[in-house]
């Protein structure tokens, strides 16, 4: 039977060391070296979101299913898989064409959502690094078509140049560069574009396209079928894009976030970046109960699968970088 005295020293004893506490300090050295690019996912708009909520225009953003969903029932779409965002969107553009599913788009993505703790994080990151003495800038990719990380930036009153993939049109096929002034500019020869440094400042790369808040006719969407297939036959990805943005993915870690085995674009993302060689650099993905394919396939691309809700792993990360 236990005494009092022992039941003191127990209620004394220090907490039990989290298991990832190895994890996180490894994820922010890289950080604060400048070394890690993080990948997002439209995963990373459930992050926050009270459980049972779903879909809420200018409230809650579409993850992948659920915006495949909404487009399924605004095309009357009666197949057998509504989530699958890619056969819908082509069977939208099939039988309507592409501007009415560039409309429907268009309405979904023109709203202030409220930015998620994940891109709060993102948005605040340079602020919390440049105090410290760090390298306060950094690169982020995206396969979302939103504007909500851009915006917590604006709130977080931190510059960023943003660089959008050309999914149709006369420029179909290369990048555009919006400098924090919103001048844009046709990025036509990436080896030679110069116009961009994670020196100076934040980079976020949407690689399937972007709305256009400003004007609906200047959206653009990797999302039907016919895309990926034009997106997966032309030339690697680090052609396409200016020169030091393709040396800082070639030679970095990597911190997949939002991102699932059933995410077919995540698999066009690795084959258009890496081939189907393994990441040379160590590399994370946030996925929370993942499947034994799941650990098979990041397995095989080098990736060490961290099981836990992205909202945890934001506030885990954010507490240890704000007590550097």
């Amino acid at each position: 039977m236990s005494n009092g005295k022992e039941k003191e020293l127990d209620e004394g004893s220090p907490p039990e060391p989290d298991p990832l506490d190895e994890h996180y300090r490894t994820v922010i050295t890289a950080i604060t070296d400048g070394d890690v690019v993080s990948f997002l996912g439209a995963g990373v708009n459930l992050c926050g979101r009270p459980e049972g909520a779903s879909y809420q225009h200018g409230q809650y953003l579409p993850s992948g299913s659920e915006l495949a969903e909404y487009l399924a029932q605004q095309f009357g779409y009666m197949g057998g898989d509504k989530k699958d965002l890619l056969r819908v969107s082509q069977y939208a553009t099939v039988m309507r064409g592409s501007a009415p599913l560039y409309r429907r788009l268009h309405f979904i993505f023109d709203a202030d959502y409220p930015p998620t703790p994940l891109h709060r994080f993102l948005a605040l990151l340079p602020g919390l690094l440049r105090e410290k003495g760090y390298p306060p800038y950094q690169l982020i990719v995206t396969t979302n078509y939103d504007d909500v990380l851009e915006r917590a930036f604006q709130e977080a009153a931190q510059p960023f140049d943003l660089v959008s993939y050309v999914a149709e049109g006369e420029h179909r096929g290369k990048f555009l560069h919006r400098l924090p002034d919103h001048e844009v500019r046709l990025i036509e020869k990436p080896n030679e574009y110069r116009d961009l440094s994670l020196e100076q400042r934040t980079v976020i790369l949407k690689i399937h396209g972007a709305v256009d808040r400003k004007k609906a006719g200047n959206d653009n969407y990797v999302i039907t079928e016919d895309h990926y297939t034009d997106y997966l036959t032309r030339t690697d990805i680090s052609n396409l894009i200016p020169v030091k943005l393709a040396e800082k993915l070639r030679n970095s870690s990597y911190l997949f976030l939002g991102y699932s085995l059933r995410d077919w674009n995540l698999r066009v993302i690795l084959r258009r970046i890496w081939g189907e060689q393994q990441l040379t650099y160590q590399s994370w993905a946030v996925q929370l109960a993942p499947t034994t394919l799941d650990q098979k396939f990041w397995g095989t691309r080098g990736v060490e699968i961290i099981d836990q809700t992205l909202e945890d792993y934001i506030a885990a990360l954010s507490v240890r970088i704000q007590k550097l």
